[in-house]
């Protein structure tokens, strides 16, 4: 595995499967976290996660600068799971940072990303079209987001209740 995409819906296992798979691999990893903890359930969460990471485990935040935090995290670590690009792009939105210049930089940064990269994703464009043009927009960029990384990747997973669903590689088959 160089580099693995996994999409999925809210609470369907993405992060548990991404951890897993960079948890089969030898030596230190980092994590790199991009949700920013605007309030205590947020917090809450942030916390359980990195409850369930063992001494292997290095946390980066990057709530902005991920292609970054990647060219660094490579340097030092012989894994690197991001978690999520769904957050980030989020981030990138509210702060009205250049998106696409933004994504450019993110896909060079995992194209040249010389360890394994697995990288978190929410699939948010299978429900209803949002009401608003600001959820209309995440929904679009986040599509978009989710096809160029797709596109570069290595292996694509689908995570349905748990479940990978194989969508591009993994000639090894291995779940």
């Amino acid at each position: 595995m160089k580099s693995l995409l996994v999409l999925g819906g809210a609470r369907s296992g993405k992060s548990r499967y991404a951890q897993q798979r960079i948890e089969a691999l030898d030596g230190s990893f980092a994590y790199i976290a991009t949700a920013q903890a605007f309030d205590h359930e947020m917090e809450e969460r942030i916390a359980l996660h990195r409850a369930d990471r063992d001494e292997r485990w290095h946390a980066i935040e990057a709530p902005f600068d991920l292609a970054g935090a990647i060219r660094d995290a490579a340097a030092d670590h012989d894994a690197i799971l991001v978690d999520c690009l769904t957050l980030w792009l989020s981030n990138c939105l509210l702060a009205e940072r250049d998106v696409k210049a933004a994504v450019e930089a993110l896909v060079a940064a995992v194209m040249a990303c010389p360890v394994p990269i697995v990288l978190v994703a929410n699939e948010v464009g299978l429900g209803i079209v949002p009401d608003n043009a600001l959820a209309r927009l995440f929904r679009d960029e986040a599509g978009r987001l989710n096809q160029t990384i797709a596109a570069i990747a290595q292996d694509v997973v689908f995570i349905a209740a748990g479940l990978p669903i194989p969508l591009k590689g993994l000639a090894d088959n291995s779940r």
